[in-house]
């Protein structure tokens, strides 16, 4: 797609997306217009969030219970900027609301200057066990918890930048991988055990339970395997990657040589998880 904004919109339209892409601005991003949301959508958000909290409280990791907390999930749809002030003050991230997927190159630019996209429209009731582009609680309820937590903040802001350098070098499968099996489907140790923590896992009620039971596979993080591994994104994972530490994955992504491994590997068939 072409990342200009008109015709970015135009291209959207012709496929069916469903936000309002002709309202972006130069960056992709738009306003939330907080009063179109309906009783029935705030009754929709009411119940994903009930819903999924019961499964985030037993699997998922500390630090996003913690973020949940902070940036006070509730019974209503969220205020972008009031909860980004909020996260502000705690790891420098704020919340700029989307109309759905935007191009690569403006996404990791707002992750480079420590901005969220966060789509500003929210699933029907019909839809509400899923959807196929992501909502405003995937993005949210998913994403923006885990933002709280220094280390993961700051490998979010070194992702979108190297993400940049990424795709001048070819690179850009690759890069996408490391954000699919960490802040997507990303799981990490946690006193002896297993947690989840990426948007992923916690805004699905089906997926976050099978990928902490002994059906899932999964593998200790290693940046230079992860990046050369495929994904499927119409069905459970066939393999989940496990961070010893947020520290350990920011200090990996730090150490690696990505236009060394880029030029190695970027030709190379993926690595077919089915194997693993």
């Amino acid at each position: 797609m072409n990342a200009d904004v008109a015709n970015y919109a135009q291209e959207c339209a012709a496929q069916g997306l469903r936000g309002d892409y002709s309202r972006c601005r130069q960056d992709f991003t738009v306003d939330q217009d907080y009063d179109a949301y309906t009783a029935d959508d705030h009754r929709v958000w009411r119940l994903l969030v009930d819903r999924q909290s019961a499964q985030t409280h037993r699997f998922a990791h500390k630090s996003y219970l913690a973020g949940q907390a902070s940036v006070q999930i509730g019974s209503r749809i969220p205020e972008f900027e009031n909860v980004g002030s909020a996260l502000s003050k705690l790891t420098g991230w704020s919340i700029v609301p989307v109309p759905g997927l935007i191009p690569s190159k403006p996404f990791f630019e707002h992750l480079a200057a420590r901005r969220f996209p966060v789509t500003n429209w929210l699933r029907k009731m019909d839809e509400i066990d899923y959807v196929v582009e992501p909502d405003l609680f995937h993005d949210f309820f998913g994403h923006v918890p885990i933002l709280s937590q220094p280390a993961f903040a700051d490998f979010m802001q070194l992702y979108g930048e190297r993400a940049l350098e990424a795709i001048e070098l070819g690179g850009d499968e690759m890069i996408t991988r490391l954000y699919w099996y960490t802040a997507e489907y990303g799981l990490i140790m946690d006193d002896g055990g297993l947690k989840a923590f990426g948007a992923g896992l916690m805004s699905s009620g089906s997926e976050l339970p099978y990928a902490m039971s002994p059906k899932a596979k999964t593998m200790l993080l290693d940046i230079s395997f992860l990046m050369r591994t495929g994904y499927e994104i119409d069905k459970f994972q066939r393999v989940y990657f496990v961070m010893p530490s947020f520290e350990a994955l920011l200090e990996a992504f730090q150490a690696i040589d990505l236009p060394d491994m880029i030029a190695r590997y970027s030709n190379d068939l993926p690595i077919d998880p089915k194997s693993l």
